[in-house]
């Protein structure tokens, strides 16, 4: 994410909205969580997680991310 965020001229501390996508609430939350709260300790927007039922590729997230420039 900060790779694609700072070619676009923008950064990681831009972010203002971040909506993730998890395939097993129960058993991916708590370690998302963690790590969530690790990456985006100083910058803080506003946070959406849902379950889904699957993703268009075998990964278990995947994160929707708005940001200013």
């Amino acid at each position: 994410m900060r790779t694609i965020l700072e070619e676009a001229r923008s950064s990681w501390d831009k972010m203002v909205d971040v909506t993730v996508f998890l395939t097993n609430m129960k058993n991916d939350f708590p370690i998302y969580n963690r790590l969530y709260a690790e990456y985006f300790k100083d910058a803080q927007p506003c946070r959406t997680t849902v379950e889904i039922n699957c993703l268009p590729t075998p990964i278990a997230i995947e994160l929707k991310v708005i940001a200013t420039l």
